[in-house]
């Protein structure tokens, strides 16, 4: 007889349910979410397990780690699969997740992701430190003038070298106001420090990772946009066609079919949404800027967005550029100008 396990993952611990291959419930419990204790437990069932299943989320990638390493069939769940899935369950509890995992991996009806690396992972850790540091520095900017326009001080327009400047010249004379600013200014400065860091950081590893480097040599893509590419789609052998890749970081559009009706809509914003805005704001930055070698690319997107309108071009340039990463990445061939533009021609 064959057995089936589903987990279903919370901070301090994990339900995990065991059924049999008819979907009889043979054992069911509690865990700490640890991959020691999670493999302890599997393994004081004295079962043979045909596969574990466990739903994707923040700790999944460390828990599925572990417990590949120590032997256990275990297959990483799409969360809206899943998600789906149970949601015909009326009552909604970490117990009855677990039981509806286990059904799921008994009946196959599931859909793997996979598990990234961990150089992956800790590019996508540097990254997602800068966006935050960068998006907390805005932050304080944006609440300093907040805060002096109540007072009728109107910044105006600066530069990041003179934004200090400009604010102590506006509250000075104003007690309040100056013990105010110099606080957020103090934090302003911190933050600003600790981001150019990352950003160094970022830009250093980029020139030392040749995957990167390759992504560069496309016109529009940057050391941020070819980390995030490669951290996201981290094996590209995953992929048998290129074009799979579009798909794969939603930029495809959805599909709607039954009977009569057939609906194409937008795109369907699936997969991984920081990579996916930065290939819009590559495509835009072609779109609407010189880009050295982007000739071709940009007089393909600028025909489009004729007949199209400049969004739905800049959205068919994103996935263009996925697409060409992804090949450029399987071939380790750099971009060629001139084929690119016998290509459009």
């Amino acid at each position: 007889m064959e057995y089936y396990a589903g987990i279903d993952v919370s901070l301090e611990s994990a339900s995990i349910c065991i059924v049999d291959d008819k979907g009889a419930i043979v054992r069911e419990g509690k865990a700490a979410s640890e991959p020691a204790a999670l493999c302890k437990w599997l393994r004081d069932a004295k079962l043979e397990l045909r596969r574990v299943g466990l739903e994707a989320g923040p700790m999944s990638q460390w828990l599925h780690a572990g417990m590949m390493k120590a032997g256990l069939p275990v297959e990483l769940l799409e969360t809206r699969h899943v998600r789906t899935a149970l949601q015909t369950m009326p009552v909604k509890s970490d117990r009855n997740d677990a039981r509806g995992i286990a059904q799921l991996m008994r009946l196959g009806w599931f859909r793997s992701v996979h598990c990234k690396s961990l150089p992956s992972q800790e590019m996508r850790a540097l990254l997602a430190a800068r966006k935050l540091m960068q998006g907390k520095l805005q932050d304080v900017e944006r609440s300093l003038r907040g805060i002096l326009r109540g007072f009728g001080l109107k910044v105006g327009k600066t530069t990041a070298r003179t934004f200090e400047g400009r604010i102590l010249d506006l509250v000075a004379g104003q007690a309040t106001l100056q013990e105010v600013a110099n606080a957020l200014l103090a934090a302003r400065s911190v933050l600003g420090r600790e981001f150019a860091s990352l950003d160094q950081k970022i830009h250093k590893t980029a020139r030392q990772d040749e995957r990167v480097k390759l992504m560069m040599s496309v016109p529009g893509i940057g050391s941020i946009v070819g980390m995030a590419y490669v951290a996201a789609i981290d094996d590209p052998t995953r992929f048998q066609r290129s074009r799979s890749v579009g798909a794969h970081l939603g930029l495809t559009p959805r599909k709607y079919q039954s009977g009569e009706t057939d609906i194409t809509g937008r795109i369907s914003k699936s997969g991984d949404a920081g990579v996916r805005a930065l290939l819009f704001e590559a495509a835009h930055i072609i779109l609407i800027k010189p880009v050295k070698k982007a000739g071709a690319l940009k007089r393909w997107a600028t025909a489009l967005a004729k007949r199209s309108g400049p969004h739905k071009a800049k959205v068919a340039l994103a996935r263009r550029l996925a697409v060409m990463l992804h090949r450029i990445w399987m071939t380790g061939v750099p971009f060629d100008a001139t084929k690119a533009a016998a290509a459009s021609a």
